[in-house]
């Protein structure tokens, strides 16, 4: 697990056995298989555990967080033509392709891919993380491209968003891509 500061942790790994078997069903566009996954882990400030006003609030910003930081690796993945995509954490779907007849379960990748426990509450999981316990946010990314190629991607460009070269919050709308302002400014 790569950590980049104290907040954010990614790292890259081959699919899980659900992914494997139904990547036609949740990325119905695709004809390449998913060959990686990237899971990020965002520190959140509150428990998750506790559904309040402020733990919506922060998992909305985790949320576009990892919107903006995703879309700025899918983008870079697809401009070396590797098929790659952002699973939305709140819905399941991918966001810049046809969602397919099934939704990826964020906590069930990261419990299947790192081993970390769960607790279910109010009919919602949160992943037990071994720091942070209940106050993470996760989120994953899929592509055709080897785990190594994602790493090296992902490195890069969280990185420099540890450096202050990303601003951390999502740059709005740009030609109907949530995260193509600050992706310009990683790739420009």
């Amino acid at each position: 697990m790569k950590v980049s500061a104290d907040r954010i942790q990614y790292s890259t790994h081959s699919p899980n056995a659900f992914i494997r078997s139904y990547w036609r069903q949740l990325l119905p566009e695709w004809s390449l298989p998913v060959a990686s996954v990237l899971l990020v882990l965002q520190r959140c400030p509150v428990d998750l555990l506790d559904r309040t006003t402020a733990t919506e609030i922060y998992k909305d910003h985790l949320r576009q967080q990892f919107l903006s930081l995703g879309g700025a690796v899918v983008w870079a993945l697809q401009q070396a033509n590797y098929p790659a995509a952002v699973f939305d954490p709140r819905t399941g779907c991918p966001i810049d392709s046809q969602p397919g007849e099934l939704r990826l379960d964020d906590v069930a990748v990261v419990r299947s891919l790192l081993g970390y426990a769960t607790i279910v509450q109010e009919n919602c999981s949160v992943i037990c993380h071994p720091q942070w316990r209940g106050a993470v946010y996760p989120s994953v990314l899929v592509s055709s491209a080897a785990p190594a190629i994602v790493a090296t991607v992902a490195h890069s460009i969280f990185d420099r968003a540890v450096a202050g070269q990303v601003a951390g919050q999502v740059a709005g709308q740009v030609a109907g891509h949530p995260a193509l302002r600050s992706v310009c400014r990683l790739t420009g």
